[in-house]
């Protein structure tokens, strides 16, 4: 579903809000009717838009009636209720449905009243009051105006079209749809015990309630400032009128005789007039100054006090004692705020002058500060109210962005990291595909470190193909290692191992011998007649007359024993116990050798005759094995004479 229609969505729930809220008013009815768009689009997609849509409600109230911004944290808990009930599937049937009437019913009306009395009451005891007395009656109203906000919600999300909840609940987010698989692991919520997510909704939080508490007493400080000036003109108007009332010069006439003076009378009316006609004013009250205290000129009498009489002294206030050198020389003074017995007060005193701009006495406006403080404390309740929805509206959009732009990315990059399967190439083509899949496109560092992942992980697995390649060819190379080497040592007639095999094992006996760990014997086998059978029979015979010598060779000394190291000229090698039997194997070999020459039914290919010679190693007298095969040789040859010596054809 595309973004746009999702917006439109959002602002249908909106216009449905503010419709109903109209609706209600125009006809009076006795309810609000100004929540079924935000039950309808958080029951359906969530915290995040069914909050943005219940701020942005009384957001848009506020511009035709002001106080309707101080109820947005009621909407946002309206919001708040939609979306958790939702999700535990109470709009799944009528039933459930109508169970949460009475509990969101007592929520709203509850919060309502609250900041309704304490916006419209200086007095908090006054408020309580008021409301305990009005809950019952308002509670009616609540139930039938969420009843039936409820019921149109609940009506909606039958007709909503199926993708409107996935598409609204993966609102803002910066990758693609989760597979099931996938979110069940992420919601098993396996955090750390100082995750990414804890420490940056920590962080959001403070930050959040930081600026708001900063700005709620920036406002406070600053209404407060405004409130006292405002009062410090007031007071000061007020001593104007008082001192425009009194001659400078006959102020030691009105000290002397007091009322018995008209004059004295008739300014002392318009002073109790004035008094009157402003219930803030405590006390009214004209004072000269001498070394000794107030002298008292005019004093009125209150409900509280009586009045000093004129002439009276009066001792310098505790307040005032910074402030009796100014006075006594006839100078303006700040106003002074003072909060003891005779109340919450803010005092001016303002000097009147005679002609020749001497100070004759002091007028004093004592004007009560409790007005002020209920209007702190209603202003104060007022930032409350106000900031308590535009906090909550502000850290759930902080807290979607986070969500959406950093944990879910990095959670869901971990979890693909943390079960990628190196079992085989199908595995690992798998994996790196899930990774893809993911589609991150936060446009920042995430996408970046995404990125690099997804390059690193190919360059991994086409890191494991060439690592495959190689082990197949090494494992190929091998093979042909082992064919060469078996090549270079093995004889290509005989199948036995060849010259270069007996000077690499003469090589190692040589060494032993050196170490003096040596036992060996060598037998020196030459093969008689092979020229004749090559001239008479040809090469082929010829060969088969070799191969037959060496399979007699072999079948008597061993194969592993047998070397041929010329044409005609084998070496059997025997080393360790075996030595001891070599003379035997030497008579057996003649044995064999003998039987087949004298079988008349072989062809003289098929015979073999052979001259041995055998040499044992002797310590202390061998250097090196070729003496051993030098003294091998000649008994050969020695037995060879023989054999041409006895030969008869």
């Amino acid at each position: 579903m595309s973004a746009g229609k999702i917006i439109l969505f959002c602002i249908g729930g909106l216009l449905m809000n503010v419709a109903g809220s109209a609706f209600a008013q125009y006809f009076n009815l006795p309810v609000y009717l100004d929540t079924a768009g935000t039950i309808y689009i958080a029951a359906l997609g969530g915290y995040v838009p069914g909050i943005v849509v219940g701020f942005l409600t009384n957001l848009v109230k506020a511009g035709f009636t002001p106080s309707e911004m101080y109820y947005g944290s009621v909407s946002i808990l309206v919001a708040i209720f939609a979306a958790f009930s939702a999700r535990r599937g109470f709009f799944d049937s009528y039933i459930k449905m109508f169970v949460l009437i009475i509990p969101l019913a007592l929520i709203t009306g509850t919060c309502d009243l609250l900041i309704e009395d304490f916006l419209n009451s200086t007095n908090l005891l006054k408020s309580v009051n008021e409301f305990e007395s009005s809950f019952g009656g308002n509670l009616l109203n609540e139930v039938i105006d969420k009843g039936l906000s409820l019921l149109v919600a609940f009506v909606l999300l039958r007709f909503s079209p199926p993708d409107v909840k996935e598409s609204l609940r993966s609102l803002g987010r910066r990758q693609a749809p989760l597979p099931d698989e996938m979110k069940d692991a992420l919601n098993e919520r396996n955090y750390l015990s100082s995750s990414l997510r804890t420490k940056t909704l920590t962080l959001l939080m403070l930050s959040s309630l930081f600026v708001s508490f900063s700005i709620a007493l920036i406002s406070y400080l600053l209404f407060k400032d405004a409130a006292i000036d405002d009062r410090i003109k007031s007071v000061d108007a007020m001593d104007s009128v008082v001192l425009s009332n009194i001659n400078p010069e006959h102020v030691d006439d009105y000290i002397k005789h007091g009322r018995i003076l008209e004059e004295y009378r008739k300014i002392e009316e318009k002073l109790y007039t004035l008094k009157n006609t402003n219930s803030d004013i405590k006390f009214i009250y004209v004072y000269k100054v001498e070394a000794d205290g107030f002298h008292v000129i005019f004093d009125l009498n209150t409900s509280m006090i009586e009045a000093d009489k004129p002439g009276d002294v009066v001792e310098f206030e505790e307040s005032l004692k910074p402030y009796i050198d100014d006075l006594l020389a006839g100078k303006p003074i700040p106003p002074i705020i003072t909060d003891d017995e005779y109340g919450y007060l803010l005092t001016l005193y303002k000097p009147l002058y005679d002609k020749n701009g001497d100070c004759q006495c002091y007028a004093a406006v004592d004007l009560s500060m409790d007005i002020l403080s209920d209007y702190a404390r209603t202003f104060v309740i007022k930032l409350i109210a106000l900031f308590a929805g535009c906090f909550i509206f502000i850290f759930a959009i902080g807290l979607a962005f986070v969500e959406n732009n950093i944990i879910l990315p990095v959670n869901t990059m971990a979890y693909c990291a943390k079960n990628f399967s190196y079992d085989n190439e199908a595995a690992r083509e798998k994996n790196i595909e899930r990774m893809k899949s993911l589609r991150i496109k936060t446009g920042d560092e995430i996408e970046n470190l995404y990125s690099a992942l997804i390059r690193t992980t190919e360059n991994l697995l086409n890191y494991f193909k060439y690592l495959q390649r190689a082990k197949g060819q090494v494992a190929d190379m091998q093979v042909k290692v082992l064919e060469m080497d078996k090549i270079a040592h093995i004889d290509s007639l005989t199948g036995v191992k060849n010259k270069t095999a007996y000077t690499e094992e003469i090589a190692k006996i040589d060494k032993k011998i050196a170490a003096g760990d040596a036992k060996f014997c060598i037998v020196m086998i030459d093969v008689n007649y092979l020229k004749r059978v090559n001239d008479t029979y040809g090469h082929e015979r010829g060969n088969e007359y070799l191969i037959n010598a060496c399979r007699l060779a072999c079948g008597v000394f061993g194969k592993e024993h047998v070397y041929r190291v010329g044409g005609d000229e084998f070496v059997v090698l025997i080393e360790g116990d075996k030595v001891s039997l070599c003379k035997y194997f030497v008579a057996q070999f003649g044995v064999e050798m003998n039987h087949k020459l004298s079988n008349e039914m072989l062809a003289l290919w098929e015979k073999v005759s052979a001259a041995t010679g055998v040499a044992y190693y002797e310590a202390g007298k061998d250097k090196t094995a070729d003496d051993v095969f030098k003294r091998a040789d000649k008994e050969m040859y020695a037995n060879k004479l023989a054999m041409k010596a006895a030969r008869t054809d």
